[in-house]
């Protein structure tokens, strides 16, 4: 994990959204809008050293806080805007927003969303009613599509971060936080383009102008990271945190940030992934790569945490089922529970079984198999015998290997 330190300020005054508006958001979308659980996580403290509370904003009912910026901008409209309809360009969590609650408002809706947003927050945009026109490599050229797209017929373009209103919808999240669990030292936030953490960052510091904003950035979208300073870190390629892969930050958001968060973290690929493992495996939940990256932050770097209260927004939970599989199975092979086993081995009867029972005898499990015989530089008489096995974790691999090893048997993980 990258981070840095800056100096913030506590002061609130010239932004374009007040701590006021964020409480007039919250009074908005009350009732429509699940107030969701900020629960203390036991098992996450003790691995972590610190005191967590997970805000659970996957279990909103489009699985992401996007409703509430969503709900508090449409809810805004004029009665002839309303006519006219919305259109707005997302990754998938703000299309599922905007297409729920207009549909619930009778607001025609039109999402476009960028080539490679994943297939269920699609067919789940689709499903909410709205019109989906997909387009574009990036956020950015599907937000260029919309705007034109928009414009041609006098619709109303809800942006899905730099927008006021949405931005104080956000900010419920933090209101919500500080109201469940006062003596929060640290909100840890997922930032994309900003406006989550922007309306969090200003409803926290509101109430405790000492709490700390830790803002949470994937390694291949460091864009607010940038903006804040000035950098050129590259912003490219396909991470687990589609959700926050955003090129060019908000404009209200950055200054925002640049003033109220304390830190910006960035985190990798594989420790995206084992958040989501770990989520799944401790709190059963389903997070998906955005939702994941504040506890990506602090399972990287726990020492800076030790001995705090911190609260972790699970800011959505649309993860494609294959993709989880996909996270799992990947996680397992990290911690040593599943490997894939290569072995030259004499192309004699028995010996296919022969290396079965000193598996058996290893306590390894054994999960899949196959003989190469034909693509092979070994000489004619022997085969590569390839294996996936499961054991328990890397220091029982280790035995298993020894044990492999100690019988005459060439075995390397592949």
């Amino acid at each position: 994990m990258a981070e840095l330190s800056q100096s913030t300020s506590s002061d609130l005054s010239g932004f374009p959204v007040a701590p006021g508006d964020i409480h007039a958001a919250a009074d908005t979308i009350r009732g429509a809008v699940v107030e969701t659980p900020c629960s203390y996580s036991r098992t996450l403290s003790s691995i972590c050293g610190c005191e967590i509370w997970l805000k659970f904003e996957n279990l909103q009912f489009t699985s992401s806080f996007k409703e509430r910026g969503a709900l508090n901008r449409l809810t805004a409209l004029t009665p002839e805007e309303r006519v006219r309809g919305v259109i707005a360009m997302s990754a998938g969590n703000h299309a599922q927003g905007v297409a729920y609650h207009a549909k619930r408002l009778g607001i025609p809706a039109t999402i476009v969303m960028p080539i490679g947003t994943p297939m269920v927050k699609i067919e789940n945009t689709r499903h909410h009613g709205a019109e989906v026109v997909v387009t574009g490599a990036t956020l950015e050229e599907a937000a260029a599509f919309a705007r034109s797209h928009g414009e041609a017929r006098g619709m109303i373009f809800v942006h899905p971060y730099d927008d006021p209103l949405v931005i104080a919808g956000q900010g419920t999240v933090g209101l919500e936080m500080m109201r469940a669990v006062p003596e929060l030292d640290t909100l840890v936030v997922p930032i994309g383009g900003g406006g989550l953490i922007s309306g969090i960052a200003i409803a926290a510091k509101s109430i405790k102008p000492s709490v700390r904003i830790l803002g949470v950035e994937a390694w291949l979208y460091p864009s607010m990271y940038n903006a804040i300073h000035d950098g050129n870190l590259p912003a490219r390629g396909d991470t687990l945190a589609e959700g926050i892969a955003v090129k060019s930050p908000g404009k209200i958001t950055t200054e925002i940030v640049r003033r109220l968060v304390d830190d910006i973290a960035l985190v990798n690929e594989a420790e995206l992934e084992r958040a989501v493992a770990t989520l799944i495996s401790i709190e059963k939940t389903v997070v998906e790569g955005a939702g994941a990256a504040g506890l990506a932050a602090l399972m990287s770097d726990p020492t800076r945490f030790a001995g705090q209260k911190v609260g972790l927004v699970l800011s959505g939970g649309n993860i494609d089922t294959r993709l989880i599989a996909s996270v799992l199975t990947r996680e397992l092979a990290r911690e040593g529970r599943l490997t894939q086993l290569s072995l030259d081995i004499p192309d004699r009867p028995g010996q296919l079984a022969a290396v079965a029972a000193l598996l058996a005898e290893a306590g390894a499990n054994i999960i899949e198999v196959s003989h190469q015989r034909t693509f092979s530089d070994l000489p004619a008489k022997a085969t590569l015998l390839q294996l996936v096995i499961e054991t328990r974790d890397a220091a029982h691999l280790d035995e298993v290997m020894a044990r492999l090893s100690a019988s005459g048997l060439s075995a390397r993980c592949t």
